[in-house]
């Protein structure tokens, strides 16, 4: 019961593309570092979370590659949009959802009651 669809992904088709337009002596070369390069980025993930690990149960800081070369990136790097480092500024009087200020009921005094 065969539709004759291939479940192959787009990408996956592309490369058989490709592939197909190349003579055989440099097919089988292509094959061989598409290969390599995927094993071989799996082996450096490996490594750099074994690396994290040991560090982690050495007590170590886990070291991010952006951090040492002082190129921060992502979600928490703001760069120039920074909020610079001023001064602490006096207290300030406390405002909100909780504050009544002038609307907050008056205490008395020696009522008694509590």
């Amino acid at each position: 019961m065969s539709t004759g669809v291939s479940l192959a992904s787009g990408k996956g088709e592309i490369f058989e593309i490709v592939l197909q337009f190349m003579p055989d002596w440099v097919q089988i070369p292509v094959l061989v570092l598409v290969v390599l390069v995927v094993v071989g980025s799996w082996g450096f993930k490996l490594k750099r979370k074994i690396d994290r690990r040991r560090a982690v149960r050495r007590g170590q800081t886990v070291r991010v590659a952006a951090a040492q070369h002082g190129q921060g990136r992502g979600a928490d790097y703001l760069g120039p949009y920074a909020p610079e480092q001023a001064a602490p500024q006096p207290a300030q009087q406390p405002s909100g959802a909780d504050f009544l200020g002038a609307y907050a009921p008056q205490q008395r005094q020696g009522d008694g009651h509590a």
